[in-house]
């Protein structure tokens, strides 16, 4: 009976595909081993980028308004405490960027740019740590330029939350008013040099 179904399989194998029996079993089987590495190299990276996407999908933060800070306090939002906004100046500007963390958070490629006013750097498109501050001073005009068109871009696509202190030494201020004007000495007056000129001609005569 097995061996009637086998001859009629082959039969309706060569009427249908026009392939001998051991050329179409070759063939399925090339099909199967196919369909189990396609579905081995696809299905395991769909799991992979899984976690991936839903980190990807958590909801940011709204803003919150830092206010006027320094340099120095500007460098807690760093992106390193994922619990802080991810910020980054511009001209003095502070922006919320934490939604571009994967570029300016840990291991982005702007990543040194965070928790500092870099507009120098962008200006110049430097990454030395020399120009990672806000002082602009000496850049040319399409250094300025390309300056500008970042904080355009800044401008449109993030939060302003706050702005840096000004570094000012209030010091030199306080020195420069504190210091006796020339018209507040107290100076003899006129009547007093006479007297003393006059007491002094008198003392000369007497000798």
């Amino acid at each position: 009976m097995a061996l009637q179904l086998w001859e009629t399989l082959k039969e309706a194998i060569v009427a249908y595909t026009g392939l001998s029996p051991a050329t179409f079993f070759t063939l399925l089987a090339l099909l199967v081993a196919a369909y189990h590495i396609l579905s081995g190299l696809f299905g395991p990276s769909e799991t992979h980028h899984q976690p991936r996407n839903l980190e990807e999908m958590q909801p940011l933060l709204p803003p919150v308004q830092v206010g006027e800070v320094t340099e120095e306090e500007l460098k807690q939002y760093d992106g390193t405490d994922p619990k802080k906004p991810l910020l980054m100046a511009i001209k003095g500007q502070i922006y919320d960027v934490s939604q571009s963390r994967m570029f300016y958070g840990p291991g982005g490629p702007y990543a040194l740019f965070a928790g500092k006013d870099a507009s120098r750097a962008l200006a110049k498109m430097s990454f030395e740590d020399k120009d990672l501050t806000g002082d602009t001073t000496g850049l040319g005009p399409f250094e300025l330029e390309a300056l500008q068109d970042w904080e355009y871009k800044f401008m449109s696509k993030y939060v302003k939350v706050g702005t840096i202190k000004s570094t000012v030494p209030e010091t030199q201020g306080e020195s420069t008013s504190d210091a006796p004007k020339a018209e507040d000495v107290p100076s003899e007056s006129p009547a007093v040099k006479s007297e003393e000129t006059s007491s002094s001609t008198a003392d000369a005569k007497e000798e």
